[in-house]
């Protein structure tokens, strides 16, 4: 059987092309038992598709890939690959 490469694209312009976008930022909490705040790290990634700027989350991306394995088992029963 030969290979078949599914690309992910944009649902608006069909691009194939995105760039990795990082925020970051802290987020603060205060503490029950003391007038301090503690702090967490959070970085967000997101993509951008370089032709019409539309974002999509890893979230988005990663279930937009699940579609396309579970379309191939679909169409190939036999096939189990993970």
């Amino acid at each position: 059987m030969g290979s078949h490469v599914d690309y992910f694209e944009c649902d608006r312009c069909r691009s194939r092309e995105f760039t990795r976008i990082h925020n970051f930022c802290l987020r603060f909490h205060g503490v029950n038992f003391s007038d301090d705040l503690i702090y967490d790290r959070v970085t967000a990634e997101v993509y951008q598709c370089t032709q019409c700027g539309k974002r999509f989350t890893r979230e988005e991306i990663e279930d937009g890939l699940a579609e396309f394995r579970k379309k191939r088992r679909q169409k190939n029963p036999r096939t189990h690959e993970g």
